[in-house]
């Protein structure tokens, strides 16, 4: 939780207890005041003919309309009328306007997010965007206020009611085209975490080489799955390229950048905290936010059809960030050429994955490396200058305003260099502050500049609704074309049986280094040299191997002459998803899809486990309950004793290894790259980490794994009671349903309100199933598949798919929660598109209609 944001709401929140018996009388009222109207007719002068809005047993809509501007003016009219709340809320704070809403607590992340300066980008991209865009853009925006031009405060969401109590001044304004494309710009900053991890190796320099640095942040293993292990570029590309990186290695760089990184610590650490903060609103960030999906041929399937499986893994939340619905032209035309059905965001236009008639898609993060660090040298004279190739340069200044609740307004002037905004400069005020003299050049005063391709803008939006176009495999790649940040592992399937993929997104072509420290931006030495072109990102079509399997891992191997990035996920769900699928070489189907993302099979475990088994614990207590993992099959079922034994002794294993060297911040979160770590580490019984220095003896692996057991169990008794025959991982891992703002108040009644949960889960870290927790905190899961969707291109009717935890976003709603029992007993629900599939499943039928 941010400590501002739940100090502030905790103020407020005081008010709130000495009228908890008042909001508790009105909140029946509240409630159903804004639940939508679902069935029925509403007129809408805003549209052009009649628009028909199908439910089904779920709440999930399909929307048919006879032209595009009343396709788009509908789904953002339904957007608005189940997730109004939500949208608003991520307006305020992809602008950094959260002041607006919950007063002064909230002042120094809005400081920071204007710092990156969402909102302006948004504005300029409008500005470029071609008027074919500019009109789904448009209407969009109508639907959304007219929903709005017919309801106010507690008719809107619940929410409403609740902050009227906190700021009662507070209107929601107009929805704005501006506001669906600063959208991208959260979603694409939630999924990028090359900053943290480059800030991290910043901080831990202080105190360790960097060649202990580097065994934290292992390579990518020559024996862990490669996306597209065989690709290389075409010989022309590579003559063009003229192998621009051809004599540039990481070694080169990587002890000077180390270096300077080490010195700048201080100003490391106040930037970490507030990243840290800012992810209690965006959602949980970390090399855990992933996904998994795969696509096989119909040669290897029973239907002799392809078959599409995706689940994204991003922070758990109440609603959902997904919202399925179907868009669909009653007739199909040039001028309205739509009939998709999938997930989409609230507050987006479009289908952001799922399928049209023709072709399906789905994504996983690539974690491409789009942000780096510059160290600016500062002008001691003049505050407002830097150094560029020895001249001293005036930087560009923007003066911001920042409104609080309550009438009070703040200003911010927001410093940028040649590289981006100076983020520094939100925390703190700079100072001198020596550094490693490895050169004359080194600065006295600096300051740290932050430059990501999404502060530059961006063609995501309209990558969007080309995907919602797309017909074949050229429309898909010239969709992906468009699609810049945020880079996603696009898998492809169609119903004349193809199969492919692309990587796209705007990334950067390094000269100097590898994207792993901080840079010096004091001389042109380590500037971007261009973005890699489109044709030179990794692709393929049809591959011999009959399928494509994507789950963070690494897209191409080293022989690829650009830098991806160098913390690729290491590839654990990856390995596990071939594994499954060569179990068998043909006749898949999707019964065996369902199976595959609910496995819970934990490598870590497979690797850890024989280890501990081998050692003597001189205590008939502790062997007997080691005993438990003996036959354990490695499955992370919720009622398995053995996981819940093992997955206490991994916690207690990182502690005991880890905790005296680090700061909290820290500590290890239990997830992948931590596995990949321990792996390597078990192989030198002797290595500096088992030494616990708080200690006087000398620790090796041996003696650290049985302290690690023991105080495993000792923790398991205390919780769970003397049987280990009764412990269950569900008692340990959880799922609790967290609404991102007024649901982590801090103020009990409030959060009983918007949240739902804890429930018992299945899965963990790095699995298939992945039902990621944060070993620095609890058992509880953090982030989880926020989706399931398996695609059946013999007849997408046969396709299934769940979210959780429902598509309302207003509380109580019969489709605030329901979908959560699906979800988390691996279940689905039929994912219906055609029209005849679609009248067969509605429950309720909207009619929206002009004057």
């Amino acid at each position: 939780m941010i400590p501002q944001f739940r100090k502030g709401l905790q103020i407020f929140g005081a008010i709130a207890v000495i009228l908890t018996v008042t909001v508790t009388s009105l909140t029946l009222y509240w409630v159903t005041d804004s639940w939508p109207q679902q069935s029925g007719q509403i007129l809408l002068p805003q549209l052009s003919d009649r628009v028909e809005v199908r439910r089904d047993a779920y709440g999930i809509p399909h929307i048919y309309a006879s032209n595009s501007h009343d396709l788009f003016l509908a789904q953002g009219y339904i957007h608005a009328q189940d997730r109004f709340w939500q949208m608003d809320f991520w307006r305020h704070l992809g602008a950094g306007r959260l002041s607006e809403l919950f007063g002064e607590s909230q002042l120094k992340t809005d400081q920071f997010l204007r710092t990156l300066g969402w909102a302006r980008i948004a504005q300029q991209e409008i500005q470029t965007l071609p008027d074919e865009f500019i009109a789904p853009l448009t209407a969009y925006t109508e639907g959304v206020n007219a929903y709005l031009q017919e309801h106010h405060s507690t008719d809107l969401s619940l929410e409403y009611g609740i902050l009227k109590v906190m700021n009662p001044s507070y209107k929601p304004e107009p929805w704005q085209p501006e506001h669906t494309l600063t959208w991208a710009k959260v979603m694409a900053w939630d999924l990028g975490t090359n900053l943290d991890e480059e800030i991290e190796r910043g901080v831990l320099l202080q105190t360790y080489s960097p060649e202990q640095v580097n065994e934290l942040f292992p390579p990518y293993s020559n024996q862990a799955p490669v996306i597209l292990p065989d690709w290389k570029i075409a010989q022309e590309d590579s003559k063009l390229m003229g192998n621009q990186l051809g004599e540039i290695t990481s070694g080169e760089t990587e002890v000077p950048m180390a270096a300077i990184a080490s010195g700048l610590s201080p100003s490391f650490n106040s930037i970490s905290e507030q990243l840290s903060a800012l992810a209690t609103l965006t959602g949980p960030r970390g090399g855990e936010i992933g996904s998994n999906s795969w696509v096989v041929s119909g040669a290897k399937t029973s239907t002799g059809k392809p078959l599409l499986a995706n689940d994204p893994h991003l922070g758990i939340q109440m609603p959902s960030i997904w919202y399925e619905m179907g868009l669909h032209c009653t007739s199909k035309t040039a001028d309205c050429p739509y009939d998709v059905t999938g997930f989409s965001f609230a507050g987006m236009v479009g289908i952001i994955i799922g399928h049209s008639e023709r072709i399906a898609w789905g994504c996983t993060n690539v974690g491409a490396d789009t942000m780096d660090l510059y160290i600016e040298k500062i002008n001691p004279q003049n505050p407002n200058q830097y150094e560029v190739n020895g001249k001293w340069v005036d930087m560009e200044q923007v003066t911001e305003t920042i409104q609080i609740a309550g009438g009070k307004t703040e200003l911010q002037t927001v410093r940028y260099t040649r590289h981006g905004p100076l983020i520094s400069e939100t925390y703190s005020k700079l100072k001198p502050l020596l550094v490693p003299d490895l050169t004359s050049n080194n600065p006295d005063i600096y300051a740290i500049a932050l430059r990501w391709t999404g502060l530059e803008p961006a063609r995501l939006f309209t990558a969007i609704l080309q995907l919602n176009q797309a017909q074949n495999w050229q429309d898909f790649r010239k969709a992906a074309q468009d699609f810049d940040i945020a880079a996603q592992n696009l898998v492809y399937a169609d119903i004349d049986g193809n199969i492919g993929y692309q990587m796209p997104g705007k990334l950067p072509i390094r000269t100097k280094s590898d994207g792993r420290y901080p840079l010096p931006g004091w001389t042109d030495e380590h500037e971007w040299n261009g973005y890699i072109p489109f044709e030179q990102l990794p692709f393929t079509f049809n591959p011999p191997s009959g399928y494509i399997v994507t789950a963070n891992n690494a897209v191409v191997d080293e022989s690829y002459p650009y830098v991806i990035t160098k913390d690729w996920d290491y590839g654990f769900r990856a390995q596990r998803i071939l594994e499954l699928l060569n179990t068998q070489k043909a006749g898949f189907d999707l019964e065996f899809f369902r199976e595959m993302q609910g496995d819970n099979y934990n490598l870590n475990a497979q690797k850890l486990v024989p280890i501990l088994l081998h050692l003597p614990l001189g205590d008939s207590h502790l062997e007997k309950i080691r005993d438990l993992l003996k036959d354990w099959d490695f499955q992370m079922g919720e009622q398995s004793s053995a996981a819940a034994i093992f997955e206490s002794f991994w916690t207690q294993l990182l502690t005991a290894t880890f905790h005296d060297n680090f700061l909290a911040d820290f500590w290890p979160n239990g997830g992948q790259r931590w596995m990949k770590v321990m792996a390597d580490l078990v192989e030198r019984q002797e290595s500096f980490w088992w030494d616990n220095v708080l200690t006087p003896e000398v620790e090796n692996r041996n003696l650290i794994f049985q302290k690690a057991f023991s105080a495993a169990v000792a923790e398991l008794e205390n919780r769970l009671g003397k049987n280990p025959q009764g412990w269950e991982w569900g008692d340990l891992h959880q799922a609790t349903f967290r609404n991102q703002s007024l649901g982590q108040s801090g103020i009990a009644p409030i959060e009983a309100i918007f949240n739902r949960g804890g429930v018992a889960i299945a899965g963990g870290n790095a699995i298939v199933n992945a039902t990621a927790w944060n070993a620095r905190k609890s058992f509880e899961a953090t982030w989880i598949p926020s989706m399931r969707m398996i695609l059946d291109l013999s007849d997408l009717n046969a396709s299934v798919a769940v979210t959780s935890p429902g598509q309302s976003g207003h509380a109580f709603h019969r489709h605030y929660a329901d979908l959560i029992p699906l979800w988390r007993n691996l279940d689905y629900h039929p994912m219906v598109s055609s029209r005849p599939g679609v009248e067969a499943n509605t429950i309720d039928t909207l009619i929206l209609l002009p004057n």
